[in-house]
């Protein structure tokens, strides 16, 4: 056998699990063969009075399963068979008349987990690498192998909901207090706790009074549609998986096991055939593909990064700084103008761990560990030493080449890569000056940097490759999804968010009211609604964002009166409590602030009412051909930067696959047809990009 092994330990069989031919064990149709050979073996063996099965895989014990697998069902026949061969593996472990544990140390997500709860018990260690859950649901899917009626039938009901619909991991000493575990130990005990438990008798699981009450079925009800309502309230409907799955739990708790998985099996297969899903699984293979990525095409690979300056103690110098101290392990030297200004960014960032530490995922010693990488000035004292600085001042030319040379003069031995974290100026331009441009790159992080996932790195005509490669290995580091993008004004995320942001103001101005264009895009699947958008990032930052667009793109981007009248009535939006929303004590921000209809000009706002369809189509539109122009003119390397891109930046719907998968769900001539139309009624700025012309008129597709 080539994948499992089996030994024996006294009276205690021990199945450890290496498939040496991938870098984490996957359950797939080719271990099937193997792994009812070495159960059968123990199934035979009556000397036997328990089991042990682990892995000998450092990090992970079962990564769950082969999620290529999915890729190769095209039938809801073939689903329903998948799921139904995880069910008899795992009903393999569970008739064992012997007593099985599952020695888990490292990863166990997915159809690892589901093949764990067949064990009699589990033991899982205190390791980092220790993550217990069922991820299904971020793949618009339900746990295939049991998982939606063995939990619920194991542990409390609101819980095992919550795992389940979320997809939430948990370490070992949250599985054990959720009742997953049944032991936690630290990994040099894990073998030998487990052959204790494997000596004892099978267990006879006790249910409380109170989890019998909450699975019986008028209760069990309740608690369904209370979990229906958040889940809806949550999703807007765009996504059924939740739905199933509650539909699952619920009719699955009120039958056999048996029939429950037979609920299982069917649900998995209608969400495994739905178009959400097959996104999802797209863009989960696109996200996987990127991450080995170098994000250049030659062979050269990232320098050495021990030491990182960033300049500007702001949130989002502060953000970075956080990023690059606790998920990169990497020394940050902070600068700032003045010890006031610097004391605050060191502060944002001790209150960030501060909350890892209050919610016990860091240990106060480790915050100290953490901290004790982060060091500030208010010079460049420190900086000499720098792999990489980062830049994140105000968006001024002048400012940002001020910065470079200041960093050039330093003197320093190193090839250091100055890195400018702007969202719109041309990193051409940045480095117009610089004597060493090739060391210049941009690295436009989102606010807030500690949870906002992706980086966009930009390089400029000049900018060598190693250096792209650095900060692009730097931005993994830093927890990021990071996608590399080609010099030009607004890049890809900023350039496409511009018009959209911009037509929605244009719709307000029509008559349009701010609650309607909000909700409209909200339905459509934005995280937040692009009105609300403007005063989170600023009314001021988009009016010089969009100045700068329309020098570059003319009438495609046109400017608009009325962001210059906010400007003017001293509305720069959540920033100054002053904006498109009302920010007092009683609002915070809920409610729209009527008083700005009066300084636009406007008379009839909410007199103008339009279908959410037609308030989304022509805001949206706009986002998807200025995204086609990007690719058009090589600002993006591909379609799939332009969709993670917009997916993990700026909220796009991942329910629909980003952009370029939408457009080519939607078809070539049915965007060139919409965008010909909305030209043809409000202007040029609508114009298809030629890309998409030629598209529709061969018949071919961005994928």
């Amino acid at each position: 056998m080539s994948v499992f092994s089996l030994e024996k330990n006294g009276n205690v069989a021990i199945i450890t699990m290496d498939d040496s031919s991938v870098p984490q064990n996957v359950l797939n149709q080719g271990i099937q063969s193997e792994f009812e050979t070495v159960f059968e073996t123990v199934s035979n063996d009556k000397s036997l009075q328990g089991l042990i099965f682990t892995s000998a895989k450092s990090g992970c014990f079962l990564a769950g399963a082969d999620i290529s697998m999915l890729q190769g069902i095209e039938t809801r026949e073939q689903a329903i068979e998948s799921s139904k061969l995880l069910h008899a593996l795992c009903e393999r472990i569970a008739s064992l008349p012997i007593t099985t544990v599952a020695a888990i140390d490292g990863i166990c997500l997915g159809g690892g987990l589901e093949l764990a709860l067949a064990f009699d018990y589990r033991i899982a260690t205190t390791a980092k690498a220790t993550r217990i859950g069922v991820p299904e649901v971020q793949l618009g899917l339900l746990p295939g192998g049991g998982g939606t009626q063995r939990i619920p039938r194991l542990i409390a009901l609101p819980t095992a909901l919550d795992l389940i619909m979320t997809g939430k991991q948990l370490n070992g000493t949250r599985a054990r207090k959720a009742g997953l575990v049944d032991k936690v130990v630290v990994p040099e005990l894990l073998m030998r706790v487990a052959n204790e438990f494997a000596q004892k008798t099978k267990p006879k699981r006790k249910v409380s009074f109170k989890d019998r009450l909450m699975k019986f079925g008028p209760v069990r009800a309740f608690v369904i549609s209370k979990a229906r309502q958040q889940a809806l309230k949550m999703t807007k409907g765009h996504y059924p998986a939740p739905m199933k799955i509650l539909d699952v739990v619920h009719r699955g708790l009120g039958t056999s096991l048996n029939k429950g998985l037979e609920y299982e099996a069917e649900g998995f297969a209608d969400l495994l055939m739905s178009a959400e899903s097959k996104q999802l699984v797209k863009l989960f293979f696109a996200s996987t593909e990127l991450k080995k990525d170098t994000g250049v095409d030659s062979d050269e690979q990232p320098r050495n990064v021990d030491n990182v300056g960033v300049l500007g103690a702001g949130l989002m110098g502060a953000g970075i700084s956080y990023v690059t101290i606790d998920k990169a392990k990497t020394t940050v030297r902070l600068k700032d103008i003045n010890a006031e200004g610097l004391a605050k960014g060191i502060q944002y960032v001790g209150k960030i761990l501060d909350k890892k530490v209050a919610k016990r995922r860091l240990k106060p010693l480790a915050r100290q560990n953490t901290m004790a990488r982060l060091t500030g000035t208010t010079d460049y004292s420190g900086f000499k030493n720098s792999d990489v600085v980062i830049e994140a001042v105000f968006e001024s030319l002048d400012l940002k080449q001020t910065m470079v040379a200041d960093i050039e003069a330093l003197g320093s031995s190193k090839e250091t890569v100055f890195a400018t974290n702007t969202s719109a100026i041309p990193i051409d331009q940045v480095a117009s000056k610089a004597k060493h441009p090739e060391r210049i790159v941009g690295m436009h992080y989102f606010s807030p940097v500690e949870k906002m996932p992706l980086l966009e790195v930009i390089r400029g005509s000049k900018t060598a490759d190693w250096a792209t490669a650095t900060a692009v290995e730097l931005g993994k580091k830093q927890g990021k999804t990071v996608i590399v993008v080609n010099d030009g004004p607004g890049f890809y995320t900023t350039r496409v968010l511009v018009p959209y942001n911009m037509e929605a103001v244009r719709l307000v101005l029509e008559g349009v009211s701010i609650e309607e264009v909000d909700a409209a895009l909200e339905y459509f699947g934005m995280p937040v609604g692009p009105i609300k958008l403007m005063d989170e990032v600023g009314i001021d930052v988009g009016a010089h964002i969009v100045t700068n667009l329309n020098k570059a793109f003319g009438d495609r981007i046109p400017l608009i009166d009325g962001v210059d009248i906010l400007l003017d009535d001293d509305r720069m939006g959540k920033k100054n409590s002053r904006g498109f929303y009302d920010y007092g004590d009683s609002s915070k921000g809920k409610r729209v602030d009527t008083s700005i209809y009066q300084v636009l000009g406007i008379t009839n706002a909410g007199r103008l009412e339009l279908s959410r369809k037609a308030i989304a189509e022509r805001v949206m539109f706009t986002m998807l051909n200025e995204a086609a122009y990007c690719l058009q003119e090589g600002i993006l390397r591909n379609a799939r930067d332009g969709d993670i891109g917009a997916i993990f930046g700026l909220g796009f719907p991942p329910f629909l696959g980003g952009p370029f998968r939408y457009m080519d769900t939607l078809g070539a001539q049915h965007m060139v047809d919409r965008l010909s139309a909305l030209q043809a009624e409000f202007g040029d700025r609508f114009a298809p990009a030629p890309i998409l012309l030629e598209l529709a008129d061969k018949g071919k597709t961005f994928y």
